[in-house]
């Protein structure tokens, strides 16, 4: 990691000459000693770093190397903050006059002070480096070839991760069979199947198979997932459990269900499975204590019921099969002839393994023991190395044979798991270090981790792209590599949810501590280090006045519920050690209900989020914050921004909004009241949702100069701003996401005068009055996903849709007024399809060929509609179909066409109720 902090370094000092920065008298030249002595210590630095575990003496070196290039940036940082406060708009451009009449020369001094420091201890640095030269060089040949290797490969990889679906273990389809036979069998009382192993076996894989499996779907009435994890809060657990069990039959839990007393949700919990037939996982259970927790809120009645839980603790299971009864499963290592299909399927995507590589390749598997998370860990990066090149692999059998000597398994893994680590380029091992700010099991949203990602300056810019595009690659390419896991995706195969595994989490949690890259207060240890570069709480925390040194801090981050907040979240103990290098700050959840006052002073802020609080206004202060690129303020009760918010030139990402009622197809909700001059902030990618009713045909042109956006929210649309709206619309070239709102039903947007609409459109959704659907939307060759909602339509709409190469998900919601729909042959790859309220519709055609991949239709309140679809047996892929609130006569057919549907998994039928909706399966 020092070779990854020096060359992130360098790449700021590399801007000062590229930006041909005059700096002052010896300000300069200090600055290219210690750029010049860096770049040679550099060259040895991946060697080092990969050794530094055997040889104290270089571990200590390293350490110096890290520690100074973080000095150098706290004293460029503050040169740069400090002369920024005097420039108004584009530092580089004016900081040449400022520095010559510049006045407060203490600052000055005080830069040059450190400068000289830092220049002293480089030269001592340098000075160690020729002493340790000889027990690094022999490795350097080496070294260079593996980071030309990734270099080589280094291309876009968006596209590849949405295409690549992490493969069937190799192995599990019997330990399923097994887990699935002792839960459907045996005795009729509450029982307990335990999966035991070690943490990177599978356990959670092989739970959730089962769990998703049509068997136990059907043989269980009700059924939870619950991870409980290493560190978990009983009250937040059971509430959980409740809301999925209500939520399964559309039911809304009961008022008391919010309770933070556990006994009270376990009495619910109780009350509610009592007499039923349910199946509850317990995924990652690690102490008795956790399972002690638990146990009671499941009444044993004889109806067959079982738990499964999943834990790395022996004494865990044990205990748990002799509280209720029932079985522990070891889950083992796989089979040689399994790790060798799951390793060749990973490391050559399917194929066979080259001759030439066999024997390479099976010593390298030999040292992962069986274990499927080092296995699709090292083939995973494998894959990206150039198969002709044999001594490239010969070099990672050699690297990893010393490291995993000895027989402790777990360390072997981590050894494993550190080498996937040590491989990546320097860029990724920042942003996969990074995740050590989440919590444990903590669900990562991909695009709030990128825009993470480039304001703490991790993304490098690459020509003709933003960085958000190189930032998704970067993440794509951490998917790839297994190192990143998917969790779910959207219809359209975009990642919606990810994580880390709990091993490969526990390793860089090793790393980030010990580098003094992230300090976490909350879990195992309460004590922060000092000069942590990023803190993160995951428990609530009260500074002390002097307690604490955050002078270096450059990333706060705030996790936990809601109600589990740090006392009023005040930052003014944190101010009294100073803040002023903060870029991120991340208060997410936090119990306030006013903007910080603090806030205004952190001149070097790049993303604020003070997202799920109860802030109602932002002062008028925050225009000091020039460098801010993302502010999300979303579901807070902001409703307005203030003009000074257009001082803010190098936002990227305006995230406004809140919903007070979601449903899946409404896009109804609140925004922020339109500003003039929104056209100064150039650089928006992202803006959501801007309310345009005040704001006159003014505000629709202004967004049509936001030349950069990818993602766009109109609320408050009326007919008059049709033409202005469609003349903004085809400014927007670059346009993936467009949400249309009007101001209400009765308002017809008019969107027909669109010639040349954005191509890169993927999500489009309209909720007003149509009357004919935009010829537009025919030509859009990527869009995959379409909301239609109160448009009023009176021709089919699937007769302009029916070419679209990518369209995946439609949503009509109030949206035709005809009686027929027909899905014609050869068009659509369709993947959910969902129709709501849709009054007169009558009939619905399938033909044969069409929507080959259809695999969930969705009917709500369509009630006209006489029948089941017709040629909807000749859907051979389709999984689930919905039925909510339809007329009984319909019921009535649908039941006598049973037989036509058998090859559909999941029929489930419902009715509108005043808590939701009561379904059941047909």
């Amino acid at each position: 990691m020092a070779e990854s902090v020096v060359t992130f370094l360098l790449q700021k000092l590399d801007t000062f000459a590229h930006e041909k920065v005059k700096l002052l008298g010896g300000i300069r030249d200090d600055v290219g000693y210690i750029r010049d002595e860096l770049e040679r210590i550099r060259a040895f630095l991946r060697v080092a770093d990969a050794k530094e575990e055997g040889d104290e003496e270089i571990k200590v070196w390293v350490k110096q190397v890290r520690d100074v290039a973080y000095d150098m940036e706290d004293v460029l940082d503050e040169f740069l903050l400090h002369f920024s406060h005097h420039g108004g708009r584009g530092f580089y451009r004016h900081l040449r006059k400022i520095a010559l009449t510049i006045k407060n020369l203490k600052a000055r001094d005080r830069i040059a002070s450190g400068l000289q420091a830092v220049r002293s201890r480089v030269t001592n640095i340098a000075e160690g480096h020729q002493r340790y030269r000889y027990k690094l060089s022999f490795m350097a040949e080496g070294s260079s070839s593996s980071s030309a290797s990734v270099n080589k490969t280094w291309y876009d990889l968006r596209g590849d991760a949405l295409l690549l679906e992490e493969a069937q273990l190799v192995g599990i389809d019997k330990p399923k069979r097994d887990l699935i036979g002792g839960l459907v069998g045996g005795r009729s009382e509450l029982q307990v199947v335990a999966v035991a192993g070690m943490g990177g076996l599978g356990k959670t894989t092989l739970a959730r198979k089962v769990y998703e499996d049509d068997v136990i779907k059907r043989h269980f009435q009700h059924h939870a997932w619950a991870t409980v994890s290493q560190v978990f809060k009983l009250e937040d657990l059971l509430k959980d459990i409740v809301r999925q069990l209500f939520d399964e039959i559309k039911h809304t839990p009961p008022q008391e269900a919010d309770s933070t007393d556990s006994g009270k949700l376990k009495a619910i919990l109780a009350g509610f499975l009592r007499g039923k037939r349910y199946f509850v996982v317990l995924d990652d259970v690690w102490e008795v204590g956790a399972w002690d927790a638990l146990k009671y809120a499941f009444p044993t009645n004889n109806n067959c019921c079982r738990l499964m839980l999943t834990t790395r603790n022996a004494k865990v299971a044990s205990v748990s099969t002799v509280d209720l009864g029932g079985m522990v499963y070891d889950l083992k290592p796989l089979s040689p002839e399994q790790s060798w299909n799951l390793f060749c399927g990973k490391a050559f995507q399917g194929n066979q393994c080259p001759p030439y590589l066999e024997k390479i390749s099976k010593n390298i598997l030999t040292k992962c023991e069986g274990l499927p998370l080092a296995i699709v860990a090292i083939s995973g990066m494998l894959a990206l190395k150039d198969r002709n090149r044999k001594d490239e692999w010969e070099m990672v059998e050699r690297c990893l044979g010393p490291e995993l000597e000895g027989n402790d398994r777990l360390q072997s893994m981590k050894n494993i798991l550190s080498f996937s680590f040590n491989d990546l380029p320097y860029n990724l091992k920042y942003c996969f270090l990074f995740l050590s700010i989440f919590p444990e099991d903590y669900p990562i949203d991909p695009r709030k981790l990128i825009r993470l990602w480039i304001v703490e300056g991790f993304v490098q810019e690459k020509e003709g792209r933003i960085p958000e595009e190189v930032g998704e690659g970067y993440f794509n390419e951490l998917v790839n590599r297994s190192l990143i896991q998917v969790v779910d995706r959207y219809y359209d195969g975009r990642i919606k949810e990810s994580r880390i595994h709990d091993l490969l989490r526990e390793i860089i949690l090793l790393k980030s501590k010990d580098q003094g890259f992230v300090a976490i207060f909350g879990e195992q240890s309460k004590v922060l280090p000092g000069r942590a570069r990023r803190l993160s709480i995951h428990k609530p925390l009260e500074i002390v006045d002097g307690e604490y040194d955050f002078s270096s801090l450059r990333s706060l981050f705030r996790f936990g519920a809601k109600d589990d907040s740090i006392p009023s979240f005040s930052l003014s103990a944190f101010f009294n050690d100073g803040l002023r290098f903060l870029k991120v700050l991340d208060c997410r959840g936090a119990n306030i209900d006013t903007f910080p006052e603090e806030i205004a002073k952190l001149y070097n802020l790049r993303y604020l989020s003070l997202r799920d609080t109860k802030v109602r206004s932002i002062p008028r202060s925050i225009g000091k914050l020039r460098n801010l690129e993302t502010l999300d303020l979303r579901y807070t009760y902001v409703t307005e921004l203030p003009n000074e918010i257009l001082q803010l030139r190098r936002l990227r990402h305006i995230l406004v909004y809140r919903y007070e009622k979601r449903f899946t197809s409404s896009i109804e909700g609140y925004g922020f009241k339109a500003l003039g001059g929104l056209e100064t902030l150039s650089f928006l990618q992202s803006l959501c949702y801007v309310e345009v009713n005040h704001g006159g045909a003014s505000v629709m042109k202004s967004i049509g100069e936001l030349t950069q956006l990818r993602r766009l929210c109109i609320l408050q649309l009326r007919a008059e701003h049709g033409a202005d709206l469609c003349s903004s619309i085809e400014k927007l070239r670059y346009l993936r996401s467009l949400c249309l709102n009007s101001a209400n039903p009765d308002e017809v947007l008019n969107l027909q005068n669109i010639s040349s609409p954005p191509q890169c459109l993927q999500r489009l959704i309209i909720s007003g009055r149509l009357q004919i659907l935009p010829h537009w939307i025919s030509s859009l060759s990527n869009l995959s996903r379409l909301v239609l909602q109160g448009s009023g339509l009176q021709v089919d709409p699937y007769e302009s849709l029916h070419s679209l190469p990518n369209l995946v998900d439609v949503e009509l919601n109030n949206a035709y007024d005809g009686e027929t729909l027909c899905f014609k042959a050869g068009g659509f790859k369709m993947l959910k399809l969902s129709f709501y309220k849709l009054d007169r519709l009558r009939k619905v055609t399938i033909e044969k060929g069409t929507m080959p991949c259809l695999k969930k239709i969705g009917f709500r309140s369509c009630k006209s509609l006489e029948e089941v679809p017709s040629g909807i047996e000749t859907l051979g892929n389709l999984e689930v179909l919905d039925f909510i609130d339809m007329p009984d006569e319909f019921l009535s057919r649908l039941r006598q066409r049973r037989n036509d549907l058998l090859h559909v998994s999941t029929i489930l039928i419902g009715h509108e109720t005043d808590g939701g909706v009561d379904t059941y399966q047909l």
